[in-house]
């Protein structure tokens, strides 16, 4: 795995020492954001990253030689907007990702008619990592009914393998995003005999105080949070107001520096989230990045957010879709298609770029690489992983991902 990371950033390739005449064609990347309304709590940070490991790449001769160029434009969480962003990326780009889930949903029939690799890492639909129907959408990560899933089996590891009697709350925003993993919370219920209570809360989730007055009444042993950004702190007052320990609750991957600054680093002692990724400043590819561009005044934006868990997010994901990349010029040449870039997407094989994320396997079938997750808890000053990198209750989740699918490909006329 390493020797695959050291062949992207390895030497300066020939390309780079060859006259510009002869410099092998670009490779082009897609990257339709809301970078201006809904998702500002995370796409600046993404895009930096991308930016910032193509900048990195290139220095060291690109993708098997080729130079790597970003698209980078905003949709504004619209989906129309989107849906022209990718009409005027689509035939430039080897790779479009929209990270906005309506506007995802807007571009996903659209990229499938096309024949066009549409990226939907953590937002999108869930189904999409079945791969058997959405061939060309590779969410390249766990699910939120993925996620929800490792929740409830990491505390019944806690909780000595039986969950009989013990009191589970599903807090939540009271919109989409919010409301997906009920249908596998309530699947586990009935699995695994636990009490299950819903509190939901409504957008833009700055007043729960009802949701946590019925929660304290409730009193339950483990409080599984589905928000994200502002909505974090909120929770957090909320808790203490009502005599609720925050090591009680654990929180959908949406979690970042950001919100532990707001919350407070000793009053947020004891939350847990769910990771997809390692966050921090310790792994070699950040630290190059950090050697090579920033101490040289080269960084695409804030050296501070380099630390973020979403901007290291960004670098797994555009990990993935590099060594992607470079499977597929490896395999069938160049010049880089829709079809060899989904081939390449689909040969990816245990591949955690040197630790930076858990290990990703995506094949035909599977688009979403696994599913693994962990816990992680803030003890003041660090965040402790508190689980290793897994995949649980996978049954339950395919069964929810194929009934999904399956109505979708019937809606198709496939």
């Amino acid at each position: 795995m390493f020797r695959k990371l050291r062949t992207l950033l390895g030497a300066a390739a020939l390309a780079l020492a060859l006259p510009a005449a002869h410099a092998a064609d670009p490779i082009r990347f897609g990257l339709c954001y809301d970078l201006t309304k809904a998702y500002t709590f995370i796409t600046p940070q993404v895009a930096q990253a991308a930016k910032d490991y193509a900048a990195l790449l290139n220095m060291r001769g690109g993708i098997e030689g080729h130079p790597i160029e970003l698209i980078v434009q905003d949709h504004g969480n619209e989906p129309q907007r989107g849906i022209e962003c990718y009409e005027r990326v689509k035939g430039q780009a080897v790779t479009v990702d929209l990270l906005s889930t309506p506007v995802s949903r807007a571009v996903l029939p659209r990229a499938m008619k096309d024949g066009n690799v549409m990226l939907q890492a953590l937002v999108g639909r869930g189904d999409a990592i079945d791969g058997e129907v959405f061939k060309w959408v590779f969410p390249l990560g766990p699910t939120y009914w993925g996620q929800a899933a490792n929740i409830v089996s990491h505390f019944k590891k806690q909780s000595g393998g039986n969950l009989k009697g013990k009191k589970i709350a599903f807090l939540y925003i009271d919109y989409p995003f919010g409301q997906e993993p009920i249908p596998v919370m309530k699947e586990l219920q009935k699995r695994e005999g636990f009490e299950l209570e819903l509190f939901p809360y409504p957008l833009p989730g700055n007043d729960q105080s009802s949701a946590w007055s019925q929660m304290r009444r409730f009193q339950p042993d483990l409080i599984v949070h589905w928000a994200f950004s502002g909505m974090h702190a909120v929770a957090a007052k909320e808790a203490k107001r009502n005599g609720i320990p925050l090591d009680r609750m654990i929180t959908v991957n949406w979690f970042n520096d950001v919100d532990l600054n707001n919350i407070g680093h000793d009053a947020a002692k004891g939350i847990r989230r769910v990771t997809t990724v390692q966050s921090g400043v310790s792994h070699p590819i950040v630290q190059d990045i950090l050697k090579e561009l920033y101490d040289k005044g080269k960084g695409s934006g804030d050296r501070k957010l380099v630390s973020d868990i979403y901007y290291t997010t960004g670098l797994a994901i555009y990990a993935s879709v590099f060594e992607a990349a470079r499977l597929a010029l490896k395999t069938d040449k160049a010049p880089l298609t829709a079809e060899k870039m989904r081939k390449g997407l689909e040969r990816l094989k245990n591949f955690d770029a040197n630790g930076l994320m858990p290990p990703l396997t995506v094949t035909a079938k599977d688009h979403g690489g696994g599913g693994k997750t962990r816990i992680e808890m803030w003890d003041g000053t660090k965040w402790v992983a508190q689980s290793d990198w897994s995949a649980d209750y996978t049954d339950l989740v395919w069964s929810i991902v194929k009934q999904h699918s399956s109505e979708f490909a019937k809606s198709a006329g496939k």
